[in-house]
């Protein structure tokens, strides 16, 4: 009977629960380094026998331990190790013992299966009479899974010891045998600079001593002329055939096999699968390979090469180490060719990048053979991902005089690729790609077309849409000329990506025009990328209902075709989709994984980035927001593309003007407009414009304000785009508002509410139920603001601030713990300051920031009271569609906006309500938003407070919860 652990230990245990119980024999079969001195000393543990007799048993070793032959006499639980150590006066004593147990007696005997003298027999070579009541049973230990692997590793080197990388490389190396295990993440542990999760580290770290020690003693047990059949094992490192192994040791078919058999015996080698050989431990044969003398040692390895080149699939790149462990350059050279094209055919691009960086990095490569392989790791770091390695490797290359003309302007124009495209140092690309294109148009015109096509692309800063044009005839003309399918599809694809970046009307056209049937695999992966160009502008433009179908098809194509590069970008794409349609639900989370899975291409990532920072902005957290913004500092934002740092730019100018810091985001804005203006692409003014102009509005700069919403209605012409469309009916709202408010005009202001209220329309139509909600917000403040400025009759205009803001003094007796400002309006219709200063909405409130505590002063005059309760219905409306998309911060303001205009609840008692025990409706307000991780001032301008008040709620907040900071109020609420 087989047992597992659990079953044997709960027959052990049996076997002292019951005095009438038969007598338990228990084998424990495992090989070395799997725990089995372990579990004995956990059956000796066993809670259920306390008053059971502990009888322990060493087998070998020599210190004159006893046990007695008679009975025991009480109940006792032997415990039998190393049983394979035994010699055959040893072994027929304990045979004498185990079949004299009695009832309420176990026993669990512990042996390795490989060293037993008689295979299977653990107590010799006769069979053992066992008495008739005597449960047998076995045990067989397993190596340890990933899982539990990863357990251990966590346990012993923290967070970095539980990497996938890290994890799977242990296991492999191991054989997940608990001894190596835990011998190798001692190991790790003490090594200096400290363990970071790679695998390489786990390859460098060497052979425990035990496992070392163990597996040199077995194979230096064997004769000498048996021994060169494990080292062929170690040279191999990994299993073999029989005829393989015996090839590469040199012996002959006979004296092979009879030295294959010694090293079964002798447990130097086992057989880890039916028919394949090696060591039990694959990390072992590290040991074995580096006590074989070097002579010997080549020749072994070249006999591997010359095997593994026999198996199908060839495994070029083990046959290219081999050959370079022989010695043999030249074969490894050409090995490592073999591999990476055959990589690259397969689509795993990265493998090749990695094999090709390291080659080529090697010292007194033959300029021939640099020759053949730059331009190998070029091709596929385009088409794949790259490293900064590949780069630096590329840039070297590039400088030698010795490469042909041609080699180093293929060169020269795929590292241009990958500093515009991957790395974003587009002023580095833009200048080799230029170089590029002129050294390759005598001598590889095909390429010339490439390199100007790379140039048509419009995304980078600086060059403006006319140079692009430009390129764009010259591209075409090339591609023609060349005759090159392939080529004619890869100037397509970047015209596709042109046309749609400004909203040329043949742009969809163009669209149609791509092979998406083709069979030939460049053309394919050529029109996978101009569908996902024409996604990503789709994005841009405001077509989100034609998004899904161009990235689906185009990332179809990508996958058959072997394009990460653009499966990935077209990741980036879906995330800015889903962030303006309001698909929000784990946005966060599906953000921080694309941007773990490209942490080597930070730049790839920064779509992601910009929709995290996106996200934490909505929901107040500040902090986080400017981080993710500028990328985490993973390279520098002002190599973004232009539409995406547009994007950025006007989050940050929105983050800017909430702090008050109206000057700064001034300079912000009139910074990134003129770069979106040198670029010349209007529609990706988009979602910068409103920002802008509001930034330029309140720093009193209403004439640069003025010329950006006419530049910017200049530039979209008739252009079909609908989210700039939106954007400059926003745009002209702010500039209307601003100054109705600077003049003090009532219809100024209701005019701009009917330009909000166009613009949420434009919004809903895309959908863009953000953009919709933020300016229906602002159409509401907008009318708000219009009932106090008519009713102080007009006086002076509107101060920024608005009318009456939160009362220090109004806070209650108990001062925050009776603070609820939705229930507590004065007499005069509005929170007022106990200074008598004004508190207003200058945090960005309601869509755009305006600064505008529009809804402070008093109620409406009786006698038309329709456009206030229309405007409260559609602030309603905005607080619970930014609660539903999680827009925190959003949601905050805009019920802080309502709470200054609802009128008090009827049958309530006079005064404010009591809350001295749980936190009032503003305590939780403010709570929230200091948990994420706004300060007094900030939350001040988003609630219309004042800092005291905010200070006094915070320390309201902190004593109900019990929070021992304001990080700590997040666990609390």
């Amino acid at each position: 009977m087989i047992a597992t652990c659990g079953s044997a230990r709960r027959s052990i245990a049996r076997a002292f629960a019951d005095p009438d119980a038969g007598p338990v024999l228990l084998y424990v079969e495992g090989a070395a380094g799997l725990g089995k001195t372990h579990l004995l000393s956990e059956l000796a543990g066993l809670p259920e026998a306390p008053d059971v007799a502990r009888l322990w048993w060493r087998c070998g070793a020599g210190d004159g331990q006893q046990v007695a032959d008679e009975p025991w006499g009480k109940p006792a639980l032997l415990l039998v190790d190393d049983v394979h150590r035994a010699d055959e006066d040893e072994l027929r004593r304990l045979r004498r013992v185990l079949e004299g147990l009695e009832p309420g007696s176990a026993a669990a005997v512990a042996y390795r299966p490989e060293e037993l003298p008689v295979p299977g027999l653990p107590l010799g070579g006769s069979a053992m009479a066992y008495p008739f009541r005597l449960t047998v049973l076995t045990h067989r230990l397993a190596p340890w899974d990933e899982e539990r692997v990863r357990r251990a590793a966590s346990d012993v080197l923290g967070e970095s010891g539980g990497t996938a990388e890290a994890v799977g490389t242990l296991h492999e190396r191991t054989g997940g045998v608990p001894r190596a295990v835990v011998d190798l993440l001692a190991l790790l542990r003490e090594q200096r600079p400290a363990f970071t999760g790679t695998a390489a580290e786990v390859a460098a770290a060497g052979v425990p001593t035990r496992l070392a020690e163990l597996v040199l003693s077995r194979t230096y047990a064997l004769s000498p002329a048996h021994r060169p059949l494990v080292w062929a094992a170690a040279v191999l490192d990994g299993p073999a055939a029989r005829d393989e192994l015996i090839a590469v040791s040199g012996l002959g078919a006979v004296p092979g096999s009879d030295a294959l058999l010694r090293a079964l015996e002798s447990a130097a080698l086992a057989e880890p699968g039916e028919g394949r050989y090696g060591f039990a431990v694959p990390l072992a044969a590290a040991a074995v390979r580096d006590t074989v003398p070097g002579p010997v040692r080549q020749d072994l390895h070249r006999r591997a090469a010359g095997v593994l080149s026999r198996r199908q699939p060839v495994a070029w790149t083990s046959v290219g180490e081999h050959h370079r462990a022989a010695g043999d350059d030249r074969r490894w050279l050409r090995a490592v060719e073999k591999a990476a094209e055959s990589a690259a055919a397969s689509g795993r691009h990265q493998e090749a990048i990695a094999l090709l960086e390291r080659t080529l990095a090697a010292p007194g490569i033959p300029p021939q053979a640099r020759a053949r392989l730059a331009p190998l790791l070029a091709r596929n770091a385009v088409t794949g991902l790259r490293s900064d390695q590949t780069v630096e490797v590329l840039a070297q290359i590039v400088q030698d005089a010795d490469l042909p003309p041609a080699v180093r302007g293929e060169l020269r124009l795929d590292l241009g690729l990958m500093l515009s495209n991957q790395m974003g140092r587009f002023a580095d690309g833009w200048r080799v790609l230029e170089i590029a294109a002129a050294e390759l148009r005598e001598v590889r015109s095909v390429l010339a077309a490439r390199a100007m096509a790379a140039l048509v692309t419009p995304y980078w800063p600086g060059a403006s849409l006319d140079v692009h044009r430009g390129w764009l005839i010259k591209a075409v003309a090339a591609a023609d000329d060349s005759g090159d399918e392939a080529m004619r599809t890869a100037v397509l694809a970047n015209q596709v990506g042109l046309a749609m970046s400004w909203a040329d009307p043949e742009a969809w056209d163009l669209v149609e025009r791509l092979p998406v049937q083709s069979t030939d695999p460049a053309c394919v992966r050529q029109a996978a990328r101009g569908l996902c160009n024409a996604a990503d502008s789709a994005v841009w433009l405001g077509f989100y209902r034609r998004v899904d179908g161009l990235l689906a098809e185009g990332r179809e194509l990508a996958t058959r075709s072997g394009a990460p590069y653009t499966e990935h970008s077209a990741s980036g794409t879906r995330l800015l989709q889903e962030w303006w349609t309001g698909q929000w639900l784990g946005l966060a989370r599906r953000c921080e994984e694309f941007i773990a899975d490209t942490a080597d291409m930070p730049f790839l990532a920064s779509d992601a980035y910009v929709v995290r920072g996106l996200l934490a902005v909505a929901q107040g957290d500040w902090g986080e927001a400017r981080s993710w913004l500028s990328q985490r500092g993973t390279f520098g934002t002002e190599n973004l593309p232009v539409p995406l740092g547009a994007t950025a730019a006007g989050a940050v100018i929105r983050l800017t003007l909430a702090r008050q810091e109206v000057a700064d985001a001034a300079e912000q804005a009139r910074a990134a407009w003129t770069v979106v203006a040198e670029k010349g692409v209007w529609p990706w003014a988009a979602e910068l414009a409103p920002w802008a102009v509001e930034a330029l509005a309140r720093a009193g700069d209403t004439t640069g304000a003025q010329a950006m919403v006419r530049d910017f209605a200049q530039g979209l012409g008739a252009a079909d785009a609908p989210a700039a469309r939106a954007a400059l009916v926003w745009s002209r709202a702010v500039l209307a508002e601003n100054e109705a408010l600077a003049q003090g005009k009532p219809s100024g202001l209701l005019a701009a509410a009917e330009s909000y209220r166009k613009a949420a329309a434009a919004y809903a139509e895309l959908p863009r139920p953000y953009s919709q909600a933020l300016t229906t917000e602002c159409a509401g403040r907008c009318v708000l603001a219009a009932d106090a400025v008519g009713e102080a009759g007009g006086a002076g205009g509107v101060d920024r601030a608005g009318g009456a803001g939160e009362a220090d003094g109004a806070d209650g007796a108990d001062g925050a713990d009776g603070a609820d400002g939705a229930d507590s309006t004065q007499a005069a219709g509005g929170e007022t300051d106990g200074a008598g200063a004004s508190e207003g909405a200058a945090d960005g409130a309601g869509a755009h920031g305006s600064g505008a505590s529009a809804a402070g002063g008093s109620a409406a005059p009786a006698g038309d009271r329709a456009p206030t309760a229309s405007a409260i219905a559609e602030l309603e409306f905005c607080a619970q569609h930014f609660t539903d998309l999680g827009a925190v911060w959003d949601a905050t303001r805009a019920r802080a906006l309502l709470r200054t205009r609802q009128p008090a609840k009827k049958g309530r008692p006079p005064g404010r309500p009591s809350h001295s025990d749980q936190l009032s409706p503003r305590e939780a307000e403010v709570a929230q938003l200091a948990s994420s991780g706004l300060t007094n001032r900030e939350i001040a301008a988003t609630l219309h407070l004042s800092p005291r008040t905010v200070e006094q709620h915070i320390a309201g907040a902190m004593r109900k919860t019990g929070a021992l900071s304001r990080r700590d109020l997040v666990h609390r609420l």
